[in-house]
Formats: C-alpha cells, structure tokens, sequence
C-alpha cells in the first residue's frame, strides 16, 4: 500500500472513530445492532430528548453510518454496513464482558 493511500485510510478510521466517541451515538449504534428502529423506540430505549437524538442521528446518516426507511410517518434507521457492527462486537467484548458465572 502507497503512503497516500495509507493516509487516505487512516484519515477515513479518524473520522469513524471521532464519530464513534460521543457515547450517545455509541448507544445508538449498539442499540440497533442487527435491527432497524424507530426513532420514537430509540427515544424510549435510550432515554434521550428526541431533540438531541435527531442531531445525533442526522451526525451518523451525515457520516454514513445508518440509513433511513421511511414507513409513512415512521422513520426506522439501521445500519448502513454489517462491518460497523463487528466494531461494535469488540468494544462489547472489551467493555461489556460477559459476568462470570461461579
């Protein structure tokens, strides 16, 4: 791999990760996980003002991380990549393990 395109790479997982550290957005990455979901279940789920939801939703479809279906005035959003889900897998791993069973 060329130096530039390294750079160009690099510079891409920046961004990624720059939008993967605000722990409300992580919240809402994880919490879709494999499904899609309203924004109203989003809301009840997460416990966040619809307000502040909708700005972090519109950062991640901005960053094209989720993607929308509209079902008449139902928005549903879900993952625009599988591959942001295995992300979202190691950081469960390293941060959300599993409690030892004795």
């Amino acid at each position: 791999m060329d130096y530039e395109a390294l750079q160009e790479n690099v510079r891409e997982a920046a961004e990624f990760l720059k939008t993967l550290g605000n722990e409300w957005r992580l919240m809402i990455l994880c919490s879709l996980g494999d499904q899609e979901k309203s924004v109203g279940t989003l809301e009840n789920e997460l416990g966040i003002k619809q307000s502040a939801l909708s700005q972090h939703l519109a950062r991640l479809r901005r960053e094209g991380l989720v993607k929308t279906r509209r079902e008449a005035q139902t928005i549903y959003y879900s993952l625009a990549n599988p591959d942001i889900m295995k992300v979202i897998v190691i950081l469960q791993e390293i941060f959300c393990p599993p409690e030892d069973k004795a």
